[in-house]
């Protein structure tokens, strides 16, 4: 495993959203904004609350299979940006030592419960959006938004940012394997060395970033995405996003988990 080949390879995730299934086929502006109604329901729950956030697995579930999109891939870059979500919620054991729940005689504070929802909804708000990436495209994913009427301005700065990322790596790591080949144990690897290279990456930075408005403006760039198909909205689309949201709206509002709970202790008594 190296650093640049497994932590940034991100574009997998765009060679991804060239497959031909259901979830791939789905209108960009749908897929769009019923993530994100799904992103919203569940950071809405309280957070005591977890076991009403289990059945909300059912969304990146689905978008996983039906869109045949390996889980090791989702698996592995949602770990890597885990330690945010742990640093932030780790904490929550040592303010909130109100015990909510006995569990075989072991005590359960209120700080464990609320960093374990944390976990939860980060898992489920950054899979689905590392999933709707996989399905559409980053590309696909700006078109939705210029096509919701978001300020032009924003999408192509956001869709810049997102391209050149990768230029912006790929210059870095050429100039760390130079560095690299230039030393020998730890030299090279002092701060002063650091800040050189920094300062020359900041240069080269602006010279690519001259270099390539140009040939954009040579090609006839004039402020707007071109793709070569433009989506429409289909009765599948419609019948999608209805339908999901009406599961996400019974799953925000009805614990289903406690219900299933109550109904079979009923059966088996």
């Amino acid at each position: 495993m190296t650093f640049d080949s497994e932590y940034f390879n991100i574009g997998y995730l765009d060679s991804l959203s060239y497959k031909d299934t259901f979830v791939h086929r789905l209108d960009p502006r749908v897929k769009l904004l019923v993530s994100f109604v799904f992103i919203l329901f569940v950071v809405s729950f309280p957070k005591y609350d977890i076991s009403g956030l289990i059945p909300f697995f059912i969304y990146p579930v689905f978008l996983l299979t039906a869109g045949d999109i390996p889980l090791r891939v989702i698996a592995k870059k949602v770990l890597v940006v885990s330690p945010f979500a742990l640093f932030i919620g780790i904490f929550n054991p040592l303010f909130d030592t109100n015990v909510l729940l006995t569990l075989y005689g072991i005590s359960i504070t209120g700080g464990w419960i609320s960093f374990m929802s944390i976990m939860v909804k980060f898992t489920l708000t950054v899979s689905t959006a590392l999933l709707l990436i996989a399905a559409t495209s980053f590309l696909g994913l700006c078109e939705a938004l210029e096509r919701l009427k978001l300020p032009k301005v924003f999408v192509i700065q956001l869709l810049f940012l997102y391209r050149y990322l990768f230029v912006l790596l790929e210059e870095t790591f050429r100039m760390l394997r130079a560095r690299d080949a230039r030393s020998f144990g730890k030299k090279g690897r002092d701060i002063k060395t650091f800040i050189r290279l920094i300062s020359v990456l900041l240069v080269r930075t602006v010279e690519r970033a001259e270099r390539i408005y140009q040939a954009m403006l040579s090609r006839g760039f004039r402020g707007e995405i071109k793709v070569l198909r433009r989506h429409s909205l289909r009765f599948q689309d419609f019948l999608f996003a209805l339908f999901s949201v009406s599961i996400f709206y019974i799953f925000r509002h009805y614990n289903i988990v406690n219900i299933l709970g109550e109904t079979l202790g009923r059966t088996l008594r």
